[in-house]
């Protein structure tokens, strides 16, 4: 899901990756303090897309969007999560052995995690926009067996990949596909 919004909107939209050069000074003395890379920035807009990161990456973001709009570097964050309601869906696909063997579980990036830190101030004074992907916007495009097949074969490649096996081209698109699903920032 990061990996499909990131794309779209630097692909397609204008949008930029961007990490920020700042610099603390006293007197004469300059102290480096490089920021962390926003995912997306464009006219002063910084988007960040949290699908399956442990949580404190909130921290991490909340904390960038503060320091640039500080700087007036950033007039508003934006933050892309899961909602609160895909967890049992998660669950479900789970149950029925349709999903890898990543977990979707309570410590990784959902708007139940984020929410008490936007409430308690975490941006500091920074508009942040807080944005929750629905349970209702799940599409099942594939049958059950198919899925099976499809994660049958995605762990397949990752244990190839894992033995630094030789992949095939579609292995290698199957992994980076699925790269969301697997790898944290």
């Amino acid at each position: 899901m990061a990996g499909w919004i990131d794309s779209e909107l630097t692909d397609n939209k204008g949008w930029d990756e961007r990490e920020f050069e700042t610099a603390i000074r006293i007197d004469k003395e300059e102290i480096q303090s490089p920021t962390h890379k926003v995912d997306c920035f464009k006219n002063r807009v910084g988007l960040e897309i949290e699908w399956n990161n442990k949580d404190p990456f909130f921290d991490r973001d909340l904390n960038n969007f503060r320091l640039l709009f500080d700087l007036r570097a950033l007039a508003l964050g934006v933050i892309v999560t899961r909602s609160d309601d895909l967890q049992p869906l998660f669950k479900e696909l789970a149950r029925k052995k349709l999903k890898s063997k990543t977990a979707f579980g309570e410590s990784t990036t959902h708007m139940g995690k984020l929410r008490p830190r936007l409430e308690g101030g975490a941006g500091g004074g920074c508009p942040v926009l807080a944005i929750g992907i629905t349970a209702s916007l799940f599409t099942e495009d594939i049958s059950d067996d198919a899925a099976r097949k499809l994660l049958a074969r995605l762990e397949e490649a990752r244990a190839k990949k894992k033995a630094r096996k030789a992949l095939s081209p579609q292995e290698l698109d199957l992994l980076e596909a699925a790269k969301d699903d697997s790898e944290e920032e």
